[in-house]
């Protein structure tokens, strides 16, 4: 039994990672920080957790922990790293973007398990991915291996409300996002630097322009994204690169039957799906964005960091209405 503790407890994706490891057969959560809600019970602020626990937000760190999960806002792990001295021995998983891209990732490991399953196993600093990156990165990077990636690539995506975090702006409001559509930060993304980045990992001379326009969901949770590309091959060369790319993979699946979102919603999987339409290649790919994209892909980094099995803890149902 490892003893975990979070650092920023109130947000979004603490709340996923509460409920996750709550029920983990191989984790005890010792404490849970947040400035805003100190002295504060876990369930005053996640309310589904009324009766599962009565943990009550702290301040900083009660105690010594051997994995610590940095969910506060992008910029605050970096803020808190340098003023709370990480034990030696426990190890760090960030869900911030603060150390996701060279050379400014002080040593963290790039935490998508699909890409770097044995340095994840080693190491006892890990960034773990943006949601849009880890979707588009699953749809793009057997291509990127296989040398397939042409110049251009032109993504589409679409993002439920909590992926703007938890913290109320005008663009996440019931109001405006009920039955409402909208783009945002078009060919600008800031994941396209964790794809870029892990394209040229794969493939170190590639130049290909991912063209992403992600756009606003008028639901909560999930993400959506369409890619098409020019590809030589056929569906079933497709097919097989995907497969090989994935096998051993326990969460990354390829259907042959055209998706929809609430198969994923819910649960740690991405579901990718992939079409042939005359020269081009459609590559359908979707995931939540608070759990495979968040939550529960940084758990699934904390089973192989621990040696655990991968998918300890992480056998969520997706919804079926």
């Amino acid at each position: 039994m490892i003893k975990a503790g979070i650092i920023g407890g109130a947000g979004y994706t603490a709340g996923e990672l509460f409920r996750i490891l709550l029920n983990h057969p191989e984790v005890e959560i010792a404490f849970a920080t947040s400035n805003s809600q100190e002295g504060k019970a876990i369930s005053d602020i996640h309310a589904d957790l009324l009766g599962e626990t009565d943990i009550v937000f702290v301040k900083s760190p009660s105690s010594e922990v051997d994995v610590l999960f940095l969910c506060g806002g992008h910029g605050m792990s970096s803020t808190f790293l340098k003023s709370f001295e990480v034990p030696e021995g426990t190890k760090i998983v960030d869900l911030s973007r603060d150390f996701r891209l060279k050379p400014d990732n002080k040593g963290f490991v790039y935490g998508l398990p699909e890409l770097n399953r044995e340095d994840i196993q080693s190491t006892d600093k890990l960034a773990n991915p943006g949601c849009f990156a880890t979707c588009i990165q699953l749809a793009l990077l057997p291509l990127a291996k296989t040398v397939k990636l042409p110049k251009e690539v032109h993504v589409h995506g679409i993002t439920g409300a909590t992926g703007a975090g938890q913290k109320p702006v005008s663009t996440t409001h019931f109001s405006w996002r009920n039955n409402n559509l909208s783009t945002y930060k078009a060919f600008s993304h800031q994941h396209l630097g964790e794809i870029h980045q892990s394209v040229k990992q794969l493939n170190p001379g590639n130049e290909t322009q991912i063209n992403f326009i992600p756009i606003r969901g008028d639901f909560p949770r999930g993400i959506f994204t369409s890619a098409y590309l020019d590809f030589e091959g056929d569906l079933e060369e497709a097919e097989e690169l995907f497969s090989d790319f994935y096998e051993g993979h326990p969460f990354t699946h390829l259907t042959s039957t055209n998706p929809h979102l609430k198969q994923v919603v819910n649960t740690n999987k991405a579901i990718l799906h992939l079409e042939k339409h005359g020269e081009k290649l459609l590559i359908i790919s979707m995931l939540d964005n608070l759990l495979k994209g968040a939550s529960g892909q940084a758990v699934q980094n904390m089973n192989l960091m621990f040696g655990f099995p991968e998918e300890l803890g992480l056998k969520l149902k997706a919804l079926a209405f």
